[in-house]
């Protein structure tokens, strides 16, 4: 699941998914508020293993999100690995991230093959 606002970057990311083969499928919301309702509303079966969540976006930004999913019910938070994107390059945004026990992963944008390999490697392959 790719919950960022810029059209670039959920097209950049999700066409590197796809020809990767690594998705059965690739859910985009635009804002957290959006990414946030999918999870809550989605059959269990149909939630993302992985979601990458933009930190600077309208409506619900990645911060806000992250808030709103630590109260969660468990099972609405089952299963998913949560990775920051950022195209920010200080540290602080990397910081701020690691204070949430949900996330799992900070890159800077864009998802390269390499980033993606290694988050693969580390949540899914070990």
């Amino acid at each position: 699941m790719l919950v960022d606002d810029s059209e670039t970057d959920n097209f950049i990311h999700s066409r590197r998914l796809t020809k990767m083969g690594i998705a059965e499928r690739i859910v985009i919301r635009a804002d957290g508020k959006q990414g946030l309702d999918y999870l809550t509303t989605v059959d269990p079966d149909g939630r993302p293993d992985i979601l990458f969540l933009d930190i600077n976006m309208p409506v619900m930004d990645g911060w806000e999100f992250l808030d709103a999913y630590q109260v969660l019910p468990e099972a609405q938070r089952a299963r998913v690995t949560i990775v920051m994107l950022t195209s920010s390059v200080g540290d602080s945004d990397y910081s701020r991230a690691h204070a949430y026990a949900t996330i799992d992963g900070h890159e800077a944008k864009p998802l390269t093959q390499e980033k993606l390999r290694t988050l693969l490697d580390r949540h899914f392959l070990s």
